[in-house]
């Protein structure tokens, strides 16, 4: 990519390019200066992956009020009703917002199309073929592109939150980019920086989610709460050498069956629903299934028949489907897929009001990346788009009149660091191998099914790993910057380098937080569940927070 100066200053800054940070970049108003930050380019985001759709009661026979009863019942008693409410009845008007930008939504003559997913009581998901994340993303980043008060700054990597010494209000963020960390002043920060899938060996998310946004905050102090709960997906693609690819809810909303090697219909042994249980329950049905039948559980899948959805539905709904499947040897309309269950939804995430806004004055968290109160224990499917367009609008309303001049930047010496060929290498093999090892180790430990002793000893693993990252001559390097301390690497490939210091960084923090929250709360609930506590307790009915190293109980709720 072409080297592209970038300001010193913005009036607020975006830390993420999915369907969060796009849709948050164009409610801004026009009036200010934003600043988009990816590490990869504009088109790459779990968003973009997102194929079920998003939900919204804008059918005649539908309501708010029915899609936030459901919402509270998947929620499994941790959502924050007002937080839903506000969710639900917004839901139609941004609906019409995407609509009105162009977003291509599939219909039924004039009107929407709308499918039924798990948990919902009514069709209320509305749907683009199966890549609805995808045409989302593509409309706003177009729209994006077009606008003069947003300059996007792609393949930047943020390393940390800037925070002003005295007052404790954020103020910027130090960026990696072309070859150089900077830091980048703005009045205010959003972070929308997406989940943290990759610090499961199973996850359907793409490879840019690491968590980045939850642990920069965490080390700012941010609060942080219910980081515990993680959503396993049912059906992600099972077959040697294939990425763990999602087969949407959407195909058993269809009428798809999950079958086993007798071609027996099993969900039903654990729910009344079947396969459109709740997204834990058939995560879990199949988990305790292939336990029971299986020999190698890190290979081991169910089937997921889509032979009783008539064909030209198939082709009609399901295009992406039937092309990754064909990639694979799999004919969709005359044999099942092997699927088996992934990590897909983090719910947990920084503490964020209705505004957006954080317990760090000047920071916002948007999308995945925040905890809102919507999602509870227990994300109800296709919100999550939802969610990133509901709260982004609010963004339309920041105000930050009351916010100082930003001062001039007194300009520190440029260090330059220049790492010798047979160091790094050292190192990369170092970091390499914590990245390999961590994603199995929180699998196994703090997986579909979880319990203490496992807990404790993962812990006590990721601490130590943690201790020889911050050994490493780079990482003492990095972290004795100070704050608005500029350098320059004269190392070939350093983009590479960097980027998999920082991501092992917050992975190694990101593993941490999920596993101490996960031995917290001694109780099954939602996405959390403990074999050795396997029922929900009325006394857990509270939030998980954290604060730095300290965990802590909310209040109960109602």
């Amino acid at each position: 990519m072409s080297e592209i100066e970038i300001p010193r200053q913005f009036d607020v800054l975006v830390v993420g390019a999915g369907a969060a940070g796009l849709y948050t970049s164009l409610c801004l108003p026009e009036s200010l200066q934003v600043g988009l930050i990816t590490k990869e380019t504009v088109t790459l985001s779990a968003s973009d992956w997102a194929q079920g759709g998003i939900a919204a009661a804008i059918a005649p026979e539908d309501s708010p009020k029915l899609h936030i009863e459901d919402t509270i019942q998947a929620g499994a008693g941790l959502c924050d009703r007002a937080a839903v409410e506000f969710l639900a009845q917004q839901a139609p008007s941004c609906i019409q917002s995407l609509v009105n930008l162009g977003v291509a939504f599939d219909r039924h003559g004039q009107a929407l199309a709308l499918t039924l997913e798990a948990a919902h009581s009514r069709n209320r998901v509305l749907h683009a073929a199966d890549t609805t994340g995808r045409e989302v993303t593509t409309t706003l980043t177009a729209q994006v592109l077009r606008r003069k008060n947003i300059q996007v700054i792609q393949q930047a990597l943020a390393l940390s939150l800037w925070l002003e010494p005295h007052t404790g209000r954020c103020q910027g963020v130090s960026l990696f980019y072309q070859g150089e960390i900077t830091w980048v002043k703005a009045k205010a920060i959003v972070l929308a920086t997406g989940g943290g899938g990759q610090v499961f060996a199973q996850t359907t998310n793409p490879a840019v989610s690491t968590g980045d946004g939850v642990a920069i905050a965490w080390r700012a102090g941010a609060m942080l709460r219910d980081l515990e709960f993680v959503q396993f997906h049912p059906t992600a693609l099972t077959k040697p050498g294939a990425d763990r690819f999602l087969i949407s809810e959407a195909v058993r909303g269809e009428g798809a069956h999950l079958v086993d090697n007798r071609g027996r219909r099993f969900a039903f042994d654990y729910h009344p629903a079947g396969e459109l249980a709740p997204r834990d329950v058939v995560s879990r049905a199949i988990f305790s299934h292939l336990q029971q039948t299986a020999v190698d559980l890190a290979t081991a899948h169910v089937w997921l028949d889509m032979r009783p959805i008539p064909p030209d539905k198939i082709r009609h709904r399901f295009p992406n489907i039937i092309k990754v499947c064909q990639r694979w040897g799999i004919d969709v309309y005359n044999e099942p897929i092997p699927v088996a269950p992934a990590a897909h939804y983090w719910m947990g995430g920084i503490v964020a009001d209705l505004q957006n806004r954080t317990n760090i004055p000047g920071l916002y968290a948007v999308g995945e990346t925040a905890s809102t109160g919507v999602h509870g224990a227990n994300r109800l499917a296709s919100n999550s788009l939802l969610e990133c367009i509901v709260f982004g609008a609010q963004m339309t309303d920041i105000s930050l009149a009351d916010v100082e001049q930003l001062s001039e930047i007194p300009v520190l010496p440029l260090r330059e660091l220049s790492i010798d060929v047979n160091d790094w290498q050292i190192q990369q093999v170092q970091l390499e191998a914590l990245r390999e090892k961590l994603p199995r180790l929180v699998w196994q430990s703090a997986g579909i099914c979880r319990e203490q002793s496992g807990l404790l000893k993962a812990i006590a693993t990721v601490e130590a790993w943690q201790q020889d990252f911050a050994i490493l001559p780079l990482s003492q390097f990095l972290l004795s910057l100070r704050a608005n301390e500029s350098v320059r690497f004269k190392t070939p490939d350093v983009e590479r380098q960097l980027r998999l210091w920082a991501e092992t960084r917050n992975l190694l923090d990101v593993a941490y937080l999920i596993l101490k929250s996960a031995a917290f709360r001694t109780e099954s609930r939602g996405g959390h569940y403990r074999i050795d506590y396997p029922e929900p307790d009325p006394n857990w009915q509270i939030h998980t927070l954290v604060q730095k190293f300290q965990w802590s109980k909310s209040t109960p709720l109602s």
